[in-house]
């Protein structure tokens, strides 16, 4: 009970000894507080990094494969002989019949030399021929209106859903959803809007319109690809789990080598995207980043509890003759080690406390901002804040008490007589 009602006097002899060596207290802060602030920024920074890569492949959809035509040697071997080849709607149905690790496949005929007319103005950009489960492989998010259904691709309807900068030109801010458009002189109802996909000027995705595959091929089918009316332009499709990517890979290969009579072994025949592949590789470089900018970090955090253990050290050797003079006065071996202990404590989280705030405080304007594509701006990660507070707060303690132990074992006379 004594040494409880002796708290309130520990805490207030530790601020009245904060407050007189104030220049030394000021400089063990500052080393802490820049410390903990550069080791939030720079993990923060790898982070920002990490999330708007991820933004960026979430743009796409989950798990998405693409491969389109391409060109594979007339003769087997050869590098410079090589052939014209083109995707069609049989390659398609034959990868959902036969590709047994495809969970779900879509294809895609699209075209940008088509002209958009509204009543107020025109536009340029891609149109998509798509299929009703189309956006449950891609990420297309409607704003206003619906999306494409079963009837409308059976029946070949003349209907168009815009995306949102597309939308933004054709309409300028009137609503879209209901009103008509000639797309190169066929007039197509609009169904529907989708949301802004994408950050800052990546416009791409938003500039793209859909329209049912069927009536894509209706009335716009592609152009200079040969004599095969059911030539599509690619091919979106989704293994049935992650790990299964490869084997999804190797099975497509197999049908579209097959029919198109080429080596499936030769990955030059094949022009594709595995986003799975992609994302585990960037995966690892943004590891391989944040270990080293934590690293970085580690090493200036690593400065600051130096500077603890030095100040801490010096301070208890300063105050041998006070620890004497107190121990003579009556005071126990633990008040003087918890003195201590709370000196070391609040230093370290007070000053910990101050970088947290101050890296916050730099991050916080940019939050929410995309600052290039793929790049969005540092976050606190608030694992690393702890993290870094309690191992200079355990760094600080115990380079308190340590001295502080052998100073409080020592005789009241044996201590005041120190220098």
């Amino acid at each position: 009970m004594r040494f409880l009602r002796s708290i309130p006097d520990i805490f207030g002899q530790t601020l009245r000894t904060l407050w007189a060596h104030k220049l030394r207290s000021f400089l063990t802060m500052f080393g802490i507080a820049w410390g903990v602030g550069s080791l939030l920024l720079l993990v923060g920074l790898g982070e920002g990094f990490r999330s708007g890569n991820r933004k960026q492949f979430d743009s796409l959809g989950e798990n998405v494969m693409f491969i389109w035509s391409s060109r594979a040697p007339m003769v087997q071997g050869s590098f410079t002989a090589l052939r014209q080849y083109y995707l069609t709607y049989r390659d398609y149905e034959e990868i959902l019949r036969e590709c047994h690790s495809v969970g779900a496949a879509t294809p895609l005929i699209q075209r940008s030399d088509i002209r958009a007319v509204s009543d107020f103005y025109q536009a340029s950009g891609q149109i998509l021929g798509v299929q009703p489960e189309f956006n449950t492989i891609r990420y297309m998010p409607i704003k206003d209106g619906r999306w494409i259904n079963e009837m409308d691709n059976q029946q070949k309807r003349p209907v168009i859903i815009l995306g949102d900068e597309t939308r933004r030109t054709l309409f300028l801010g009137r609503p879209a959803v209901g009103s008509t458009i000639l797309l190169n002189g066929v007039r197509f109802t609009v169904i529907g809007t989708l949301q802004r996909i994408g950050h800052g000027d990546n416009m791409a995705l938003n500039l793209k319109s859909v329209i049912p595959f069927n009536t894509m091929r209706e009335y716009f089918r592609l152009t200079n690809v040969g004599i095969d009316p059911d030539v599509i332009s690619v091919i979106d499709y989704q293994p049935k789990s992650r790990a299964l990517h490869e084997a999804a890979l190797e099975e497509v290969h197999k049908v579209i080598a097959r029919n198109h009579g080429f080596d499936p072994d030769n990955p030059d025949s094949f022009d594709e995207w595995d986003t799975v592949n992609t994302v585990d590789q960037v995966g690892k470089i943004f590891d391989a980043m944040n270990t080293f900018l934590g690293s970085v970090g580690l090493v200036t955090l690593a400065l600051g509890a130096i500077g603890i253990i030095n100040i801490m050290l010096v301070a208890v050797a300063d105050r041998t003759r006070e620890i004497g003079l107190r121990k003579a006065l009556g005071a126990t071996n633990g008040s003087i080690m918890f003195q201590f202990f709370v000196e070391g404590a609040f230093l370290t989280l007070l000053s910990g406390g101050i970088g947290i705030a101050g890296a916050a405080a730099i991050m916080a304007p940019f939050s929410g901002v995309e600052i290039s594509p793929g790049f969005d701006a540092p976050r606190l990660v608030p694992a690393t804040a702890a993290l870094a507070v309690l191992s200079l707060a355990i760094a600080g303690v115990a380079a308190g008490l340590y001295p502080a132990r052998r100073a409080a074992m020592l005789e009241p006379v044996e201590a005041l007589r120190k220098e």
